[in-house]
């Protein structure tokens, strides 16, 4: 039985699931689960994952959930998985799982709440949240640093130093990836301080050709959805109700 991925691809984690598998060379059916459509409340979905969350994973009569688990799991169960994924090496293993832990608890915390908050929110239904935006972007931007200042070092393109990108860039490459969604002049401002970090997107991002861009695609149709929706407000607003433009003459 082939390897099930039950996924969103509208959802970072299950991108990163999805562009691992590809890279690697694993065969898988792809089992989509809209979240817009809250398919991942179905009673048949609880049956795959009773957290209801995607990304999931059904290997024969094994099941998983979590992506990072997900990863791990088929980083040690599918033969000529390159060393550099998630490494042999006892101490190189446990850095990763170290970036991996905080991930959760700080950049997936900031990202995830600051783009739901700013723009997703109202395809599920709910308002935006200004309140919940700033407290998000702060835990962003405190993550951003610490991207910058720890785990990037001197030596090596990717995380902790490394030459070769591990699950740890993957995964936290494809949380970044969703600031596309965002008005442009509020990503540069959130991510454009921070050289080092678009950087190491980009190189990881070229490492991961061509299943990284294809993965994404979905992704960058939304971007451009947004665009044409924050347009289309944008000029249906009186022009007293407009923003001034700070570069036109007084």
């Amino acid at each position: 039985m082939a390897l099930k991925l039950y996924v969103d691809r509208m959802s970072q984690p299950s991108r990163a699931v999805i562009i691992f598998c590809k890279l690697n060379g694993i065969d898988f059916e792809e089992v989509r689960i809209n979240l817009s459509k809250r398919e991942q409340l179905s009673p048949e979905f609880k049956e795959i994952n009773p957290m209801k969350q995607v990304p999931a994973i059904m290997d024969g009569r094994f099941k998983l959930s979590e992506s990072h688990a997900i990863l791990k799991y088929l980083a040690c169960a599918f033969p000529g998985i390159a060393d550099h994924w998630y490494p042999a090496d006892l101490y190189k293993r446990a850095k990763v799982d170290s970036v991996l832990d905080w991930h959760h608890s700080n950049l997936r915390r900031g990202a995830a709440a600051y783009v739901f908050s700013t723009v997703l929110a109202p395809s599920f239904g709910l308002t935006l949240n200004p309140q919940a935006a700033a407290e998000a972007e702060k835990v962003l931007l405190t993550s951003l640093a610490k991207i910058e200042s720890v785990w990037l070092q001197k030596k090596g393109q990717f995380l902790l130093g490394s030459g070769q990108p591990s699950i740890a860039d993957l995964s936290l490459v494809c949380e970044l990836m969703q600031l596309e969604v965002l008005d442009e002049k509020d990503r540069e401002r959130i991510i454009g301080p921070y050289k080092r970090v678009l950087k190491w997107i980009d190189d990881t991002k070229n490492a991961m050709q061509p299943h990284f861009q294809e993965v994404h695609v979905i992704l960058f149709k939304a971007k451009e959805r947004f665009h044409k929706q924050r347009s289309a407000v944008g000029s249906s607003l009186p022009q007293s109700s407009r923003k001034p433009d700070l570069h036109s003459k007084m």
